[in-house]
């Protein structure tokens, strides 16, 4: 009997000793709606921020949009009374809108978030809806214009990706040359010529076919008319994407779509540049010596004076980019600009050309002394004459080049030792790498929008634990002309809101600073353990850690439901050193998870209540592939990981993403960061979901890791979503998630949804 009551007391110590961590866990649906109510409750709350603007055509007027009580409100600041006023009135733009277009609208919550002041300002247009409307200041009457331009090219939709077009015997079209002497166009896939006078025709090209033939697009005339240069266009293999839509809207039976889209490895069109002249109907080839076997070649552009045409190339394997120069009489090909990288030539946010007189100078931005900076090249011999800008910092962005004051305005980070080295301020400088000036002030992410004639800037910064705060200077001097907007957030404070933390541990050299945000629960208790969720997009075109002040984002609800969310920028994305971005080549699977696993090492060491025993990890699109590439290549670390139409094998995926970290050919890189091919190493819990109707990631890609799953006997979850895109399931996707982390991180059972309250 005593020995039966000393094992139900030592029992019972065990469970007490546990208890605390147990009941931390019970996650209910009043949880749940707090966590999910936290955006209606702490946006309006951050009163004041300006999120939107831009400068009133060619005036000293700036008009931008700001959080008030209740929504959002359009106003103009003006740099030269030091004013600012109302936009218009948004009650009586609300009722005009609703007028035309049939729908509800809100004053202080308009269905859109730009407008363009027009008709000297008698008029506002904006887009609402899928239709663009002009309301008129005066009368108070709101008129459609028209619907909205579809995005083109690599913006979204079923011609997502595509090529080129299909080739057409003949144009319906022609272009006329710049003296209206002329008009060009093309017949029988050839080059024709017409005096528009003398109704005349004349063959320029007689080599053109249907798998070889001449472009209308590229059909470009010299200015002084007596030229042409075109592209010659060779189909490559133009693969095509099969969707099928379950659960269409409009009708009961499915509905299919294709469109084309290029994967890593696919034959390409290959575009080669032909001169013709007009005089003497000569037909002039240009030698492909410094564009063999290109990836793309930009639109063709004549200089000013005609003597020559250029278009940038950049060379398929993306480690050789050159701006090519053709002479107008001979077609001789010389290289302007010839940028060779051992690695890649990061054309996603790092290219910038600018051609100072004519071509005969050029400002050009390379990774060449392992940091992105700007140099001024001579344009007639291609050498560098000098480094522009220079040090341990990277160029962001061109604002303007002064041609009349050989200056540069630009915007870079990690100029100031000891700061966020993310953080952007704007800066000018003098073409031959003199008289660097910093424009911006105060400590925080900068984000500027300079007047048409330069006389002031706007500057909007804030940090993520310091509001919003909007200010117009002085270009000349950098003087505040006024503060436009200061952000309050008192209310936010009151109501409990905690700005994320800004963390920083050292990467797997040891040396390297890798910064990131914790997020904690608004009910935080130091004395509990917190599983861990890491946000992951390790996406190699940019860095992803917010820099600037949000009241709210998505991880907090995560966070409210038990959890600390974090994020971090490891090695291998981008707005570094070009050696801290070179980790990802041929390494997308690496996806920076050593500094990772480290960087929350250092912050359990710092906070006891941070558990690393319960790591969990999310993420959409290439988040998607770092997620369950978490799951497979650091199984000892992640334990439960949400994976959101993933790019799981880059193989699968777009060519010109893919191919740009990946390389070209395709070499066995590629499965050794295959989600898919490494599947079977999965040992943690796992949800995949994807939707049906993804035209940014072949949805395919999802399904090859589940059929390798199934084929590895591995027990996961998935759930595909009708007719959804490239996301993560809208809410109620999110609400799965939460569900998967409350269960396999938390140890509890999230709320049975299918009951009622």
């Amino acid at each position: 009997m005593k020995h039966t009551r000393r094992t139900i007391i030592a029992t019972l110590l065990l469970i007490a000793a546990f208890l605390p961590a147990f009941l931390s866990a019970q996650v209910t649906r009043a949880d749940y709606e707090r966590a999910t109510g936290l955006r209606a409750k702490l946006q309006p709350l951050a009163l004041n921020i300006v999120d939107r603007g831009g400068w009133i055509g060619k005036t000293s007027r700036y008009w931008y949009r700001k959080s008030v009580a209740g929504g959002n409100e359009f106003w103009v600041a003006d740099a030269v009374s030091r004013d600012k006023k109302i936009a218009f009135d948004h009650a009586k733009l609300a009722a005009a809108l609703a007028a035309a277009s049939g729908e509800k609208v809100e004053a202080l919550n308009l269905p859109f978030q730009t407008i363009t002041f027009a008709e000297d300002e008698k008029s506002v247009e904006f887009a609402a809806a899928g239709f663009r409307y002009s309301y008129d200041l005066a009368t108070y009457a709101c008129k459609k214009l028209g619907p909205v331009e579809p995005r083109g090219g690599r913006g979204g939709g079923m011609t997502m990706w595509e090529r080129g077009p299909a080739p057409e015997a003949a144009s319906k079209e022609t272009k006329a040359s710049p003296d209206g002497k002329w008009e060009v166009f093309i017949k029988n896939y050839n080059v024709y010529l017409r005096d528009k006078e003398k109704k005349e025709e004349s063959i320029l090209s007689r080599d053109g076919t249907e798998g070889d033939y001449y472009t209308f697009e590229s059909l470009t005339w010299s200015p002084d008319s007596k030229k042409i240069a075109s592209f010659r266009l060779r189909r490559g293999y133009h693969r095509l994407v099969h969707y099928v839509e379950s659960s269409p809207s409009d009708q009961l039976q499915p509905k299919s779509y294709t469109m084309e889209y290029a994967k890593p490895g696919d034959v390409l069109d290959i575009e080669r540049p032909v001169l013709f002249l007009v005089e003497t109907k000569a037909r002039i080839e240009v030698e492909d010596a410094l564009f063999r076997n290109p990836y793309e070649l930009t639109d063709l552009a004549w200089r000013k004076d005609s003597r020559a045409f250029t278009f940038e190339v950049n060379q398929r394997g993306h480690q050789v980019y050159r701006v090519v120069e053709v002479d107008g009489t001979t077609g001789t090909a010389r290289a302007v600009i010839d940028e060779e990288a051992k690695t890649f030539f990061c054309y996603s946010g790092k290219k910038f050309r600018y051609d100072i007189d004519d071509g005969r100078e050029v400002v050009w931005m390379s990774e060449r002394d392992g940091w992105n900076h700007l140099y001024l090249y001579d344009g007639t011999t291609g050498a560098v004459k000098n480094q522009i800008t220079q040090g341990e910092w990277v160029v962001r962005s061109v604002d303007k080049v002064d041609e009349e004051k050989r200056q540069v305005y630009f915007q870079a980070s990690g100029t100031t030792p000891g700061r966020d080295p993310y953080f952007t301020d704007a800066f000018r400088i003098n073409l031959d790498g003199t008289g660097l000036i910093r424009l911006t002030e105060g400590e925080g992410n900068h984000t500027v929008a300079y007047s048409p004639d330069m006389t002031y800037f706007v500057d909007t910064w804030s940090c993520v634990d310091t509001a919003t705060t909007s200010e117009i200077r002085r270009v000349a001097d950098r003087s505040i002309v006024m503060t436009v907007e200061k952000g309050d957030i008192g209310g936010l404070l009151k109501a409990g809101w905690r700005a994320p933390e800004v963390f920083v541990a050292k990467a797997r050299d040891g040396k390297t600073d890798i910064w990131g945000i914790i997020v904690r629960p608004s009910n935080f208790d130091p004395k509990k353990k917190y599983p861990v969720i890491e946000y992951i997009y390790a996406g190699p075109q940019g860095s992803f850690v917010p820099k600037s002040f949000q009241a709210y984002s998505s991880m907090r609800a995560l966070a409210e439901l038990g959890f600390i969310v974090s994020q971090c920028d490891g090695l291998g994305t981008s707005n570094r050193s070009k050696a801290f971005h070179d980790v990802c080549w041929k390494n997308l699977g690496d996806a920076g998870f050593p500094d990772r696993v480290l960087w929350h090492k250092a912050a359990a060491a710092k906070y006891p209540y941070y558990d690393l025993t319960r790591v969990g990890i999310y993420g959409n699109s290439a988040g998607g592939q770092n997620a369950l590439g978490g799951l497979l290549f650091q199984p000892d670390f992640y334990k439960a990981g949400v994976a959101s139409c993933g790019c799981h094998d880059n193989r699968m995926d777009k060519m010109w993403w893919n191919e740009q970290w990946m390389g070209w050919p395709l070499g066995p890189e590629y499965a050794a960061s295959s989600n898919v091919d490494n599947a079977g190493r999965l040992q943690g819990q796992l949800l995949l979901i994807v939707g049906e109707m993804d035209t940014n990631v072949d949805p395919a890609s999802t399904m090859q890791v589940v059929n390798a799953l199934i084929k590895a006997n591995k027990v996961f979850d998935l759930l595909v979503i009708p007719g959804a895109g490239h996301g993560m399931g809208g809410a109620y996707g999110e609400r799965k998630m939460f569900d998967f982390f409350v269960r396999n991180l938390l140890g509890a059972n999230p709320p049975d949804w299918n009951k009622g309250r």
